[in-house]
């Protein structure tokens, strides 16, 4: 993706069901339409995270491997608010 988000949090430190709460505390902030990239690490937030905000109805619009191998690894979720 070429465009930067217009928010972002990083979460590699946070342990569920910190992850989430983080995340939608800042999506909170958030005006429709805006898109946040969250970095996450783990197998746990890489599932749940994701998960737990289309239930909120927003948007994933990618999630990308940025360090590490396989769902252990540190990944960028983007998510654009509904």
């Amino acid at each position: 993706m070429t465009e930067k988000a217009n928010y972002y949090l990083d979460i590699t430190g946070e342990l569920c069901p910190m992850t989430f709460v983080k995340t939608k505390l800042a999506i909170e902030k958030m005006d429709k339409g805006d898109t946040l990239d969250v970095r996450l690490k783990g197998h746990e937030p890489l599932r749940n995270v994701p998960r737990s905000v289309r239930e909120l109805g927003h948007s994933i619009v990618e999630i990308v491997a940025e360090a590490g191998e396989g769902p252990d690894g540190i990944h960028r979720l983007r998510i654009r608010k509904a």
